[in-house]
């Protein structure tokens, strides 16, 4: 074990990757004079090691298009190569909607499965950080409604390596959405080859009282939350999915069985994201279990100012987390008089 950052342990799994199977590759606009950072090297010396160690060749710098991008890397990936595609701002990827929507997401089904497209595509979401309406967005939840892809969340380094280790060792294209409020996690992480599989989400916190699902920075609300309220007598089971395509619904409606009341803590919007899809699963599949309304804790529909002010009031927090937690506890059973 050794202490790692979360962009160290991003850093970590590409480079094993990398040194276990030549035909891994790394492309994005301007990686090669930044893959020290891209790479989680510690400091910019490390670039020429990355270097020597990979060549040109396998870290490729692309055009500004984010177009060019996304359809070079699922031609290569149908031909061979598995790349990792860096597209920085998560709402870079809106510029590529047709090659993610109509390629990469449909051609191995177009194919016959005669194509499989093992590609990762990597963004990061710098919401929280004073960046703006245009690149302050959360969009994993508008591509969980494109079938085909598979979108990872991770919320801290371990999880972050773990998974992208599994990610590129995929057939199906990936997306992987990082907040860049948890770049500089740390934690002790397995400096060996570990994979961490999807569609299996984690029980962060046991607890009896009450499920909070949390995703993203959601998590770590989430924590800050339930150690408050335990002082109050209430016990607080949180579970990360982790993966939001495949999600292990069957893990939150078993701890929903557990707890009979939910909270989900999503930072993303609130109309049609993740917690919209959680609650309504819960709902079909759990509703005799529940003793109180779910409740979710999003972010509103509204643009992200850039105001640092007006911006920190809009995301999940911890104070937003105990009230809705407070509420489903002071809520009757159903049935009751």
């Amino acid at each position: 074990m050794t202490v790692m950052s979360f962009l160290g342990a991003i850093g970590a799994a590409q480079r094993e990757a990398m040194e276990a199977d030549p035909r891994v590759i790394i492309m994005g606009e301007d990686v090669e004079a930044n893959v020290y950072g891209t790479m989680g090297g510690k400091s910019r010396a490390d670039k020429g090691d990355f270097l020597q160690m990979f060549g040109s060749d396998r870290i490729r710098n692309t055009p500004i298009s984010e177009e060019v991008m996304v359809g070079a890397a699922a031609g290569a990936a149908m031909t061979g190569l598995r790349p990792i595609v860096d597209l920085s701002y998560s709402s870079f990827l809106y510029m590529a909607m047709d090659q993610f929507v109509n390629q990469v997401a449909k051609n191995r089904y177009m194919f016959g499965g005669q194509a499989s497209l093992p590609v990762v595509f990597r963004s990061a979401m710098f919401y929280g950080l004073n960046t703006g309406a245009h690149h302050s967005d959360r969009p994993y939840p508008m591509f969980m409604n494109v079938p085909g892809l598979k979108i990872m969340v991770p919320a801290t380094p371990t999880d972050a390596k773990g998974l992208l280790r599994t990610a590129i060792d995929m057939d199906d294209p990936v997306l992987s959405f990082e907040a860049c409020l948890l770049w500089g996690l740390k934690e002790d992480v397995d400096e060996g080859e570990f994979r961490i599989p999807f569609g299996v989400a984690r029980t962060v916190r046991a607890g009896t009282d009450v499920t909070i699902v949390a995703i993203s920075t959601g998590v770590h609300v989430a924590l800050q939350a339930a150690a408050k309220l335990e002082a109050e007598g209430i016990s607080v089971e949180i579970i990360d999915p982790r993966t939001m395509v495949p999600l292990d619904s069957e893990a939150i409606l078993n701890a929903v069985a557990r707890t009979g009341r939910l909270v989900i803590v999503d930072p993303a919007h609130t109309t049609c994201g993740a917690a919209a899809e959680i609650s309504a699963i819960v709902a079909e599949k759990a509703f005799d279990c529940l003793k109180a309304p779910i409740m979710r804790v999003t972010t509103p529909d509204t643009q992200i100012p850039f105001s640092p002010a007006i911006e920190k009031q809009l995301y999940p927090d911890a104070a937003k987390t105990i009230d809705a937690v407070r509420k489903v506890m002071a809520g009757r059973s159903r049935g009751a008089a």
